[in-house]
């Protein structure tokens, strides 16, 4: 991929996160939406996955036709937000290999704190794709790509459902070769280092916490 932001403005997509920003949605709708907007998102994330051509044996006879080529790709979700994406794609891409980062906003500095780290093996020879649902500053993000790097991942993309300006600054100056794709990207971030308007905490909203 080579456009470094991508908004996917495709009418169910815009739709959906409607709902989502909507602050009297239930914790089961939100969930429910979040899965269907990965997997929209996850189209354009993979829109230019290699392909190798393959003989295959149909009910009416031979042909040849496409498969995906080279090792299982790696999906990797930011925790715990990042779940609710990764799930959606799993069930599109249900061969996929998964992997964890644990990191957490320490709310004072707004930086992140590392606690947990497994991605699979061969990162190197896979596309990865980072999932988590807000690019708000930006900083758990790119640390969760500089971890990732340092693993061996070279083909990275960074999929969110929301993005502010900041954080997509924020990944450019530090990582200008991963690509960001996102429904949209909103006006700004609060004092208090969240997405305006954006939908509200989508870890508690996901999962019915404050």
């Amino acid at each position: 991929m080579s456009e470094p932001l991508t908004i996917v403005r495709h009418p169910l997509v815009q739709h959906k996160l409607t709902l989502m920003r909507d602050r009297t949605t239930s914790t089961a709708v939100f969930r429910q939406l979040l899965r269907e907007c990965a997997q929209l998102l996850a189209y354009e994330a993979t829109r230019d996955l290699e392909l190798v051509d393959e003989a295959v044996e149909t009910p009416m006879g031979a042909t040849v036709a496409p498969r995906l080529a080279g090792r299982k790709l790696a999906l990797v979700s930011i925790l715990r937000a990042g779940n609710g994406l990764l799930d959606g794609i799993l069930e599109l891409i249900p061969s996929a290999r998964v992997g964890f980062v644990g990191l957490y906003r320490d709310e004072a500095t707004l930086e992140p704190v590392q606690y947990y780290f497994k991605v699979p093996a061969e990162m190197g020879e896979r596309v990865v794709i980072v999932v988590d649902p807000m690019l708000a500053t930006g900083n758990s993000s790119a640390a969760a790509v500089d971890l990732l790097k340092q693993a061996g991942a070279r083909n990275i993309r960074f999929l969110c459902l929301l993005a502010a300006p900041e954080g997509v600054e924020r990944m450019r100056r530090a990582h200008p070769d991963v690509p960001i794709i996102t429904a949209a990207e909103d006006e700004r971030l609060n004092d208090k280092g969240y997405i305006v308007p954006g939908l509200g905490d989508a870890g508690d909203r996901m999962y019915g916490t404050k």
